[in-house]
Order: structure tokens, then sequence, then C-alpha cells
């Protein structure tokens, strides 16, 4: 069986990523979308909520299983998964770059493992989490932009956070 990590922030998870997550599962067998950590990012959402939107979105996806691994390192995950390879989302030349460094990094520290670049759709190639926390900060409709359960999650968040 071929199977895939699709590790990420996801917060939260946009449409940009469902589209990664369904174009891996027509590759491979099976796909772990798992919300993880970045040490460098704040989080709005914890790694269960993230998690928990990304089911939701991905329920009718039999092949996709998402997990919540905050504090792992994407190979030594990868490797516990039995995955062979790690897949990531490219929206752009910026996006190209970071995950081509990241991919050198991780073949070095695990050869066995090949990343897998797919690249967004031209409606996807601009939407990134932290642009559309911003929007909603502002008030504005991202329902466009995220799952139903995600879109909803963010807008109460942000509403119970300047009501305090």
């Amino acid at each position: 069986m071929t199977i895939a990590l699709f590790p990420g922030s996801f917060d939260p998870i946009t449409n940009g990523h469902i589209e990664t997550a369904k174009k891996a599962a027509q590759i491979f067998e099976k796909v772990y979308l798992v919300a993880m950590t970045n040490t460098s990012k704040h989080y709005l959402f914890s790694p269960a909520e993230r998690a928990d939107f990304a089911r939701d979105a991905l329920k009718d996806i039999a092949n996709i299983e998402v997990l919540e691994k905050p504090d792992e390192i994407t190979v030594d995950l990868a490797h516990e998964l039995k995955a062979k390879a790690i897949v990531r989302g490219v929206r752009n030349s910026a996006d190209f770059r970071y995950e081509q460094e990241i991919a050198g990094i991780n073949k070095r520290l695990a050869p066995d493992i090949n990343t897998v670049l797919l690249f967004s759709s031209p409606e996807n190639s601009f939407v990134a989490s932290s642009m559309i926390k911003e929007l909603a900060r502002f008030d504005k409709d991202v329902s466009q932009f995220l799952p139903e359960k995600a879109a909803k999650a963010l807008r109460k968040k942000l509403n119970n956070e300047y009501a305090e």
C-alpha cells in the first residue's frame, strides 16, 4: 500500500488544503492529513479543533485519515505511519522555494522518504490561512475560502475574542 503524509498547520484548513488532500487521495492508496505544529506560528485553533475541521471537510474521502500530532517531527511521523511520501501543496514560486528547502532537509534526515509537491489551481493560488484570518478579523466574509465548519468556527472564535 502506498501511504502519504500530508502535514500542515491547517489553522484553519482552507479550500486549497482540501484541494491538495483530494489530489493526494487520487495518487496514494492512503493519505494521512495531520495537524502539526510549526513553532514559528501562533495558532488560533487547537490541534484537536484543526483536525476536527479537516475531518468534517474530508469525511467523504475514504482513503484520507485525519490525525493530530502537534509534537512530532514530520519525517519521524512519516516513519511511524509507514509513509513513503510527504505531500505538500504549492501555490506560487515563494511556496516552491520554501518547500524545496524543507524537502532538502527532510531528505537528509530521512533518505527513504520523498516529497511530492502538488500545485494548486488558480482559484486557490492566493489562499493562505494567515490572510483569511486577517480578512475575518476585519469582519469580511471568508466562507468562499474555507470549508463551512471552519468558516463558522473562525467567525465564532474572532467574535468571542473581540467581545472579551
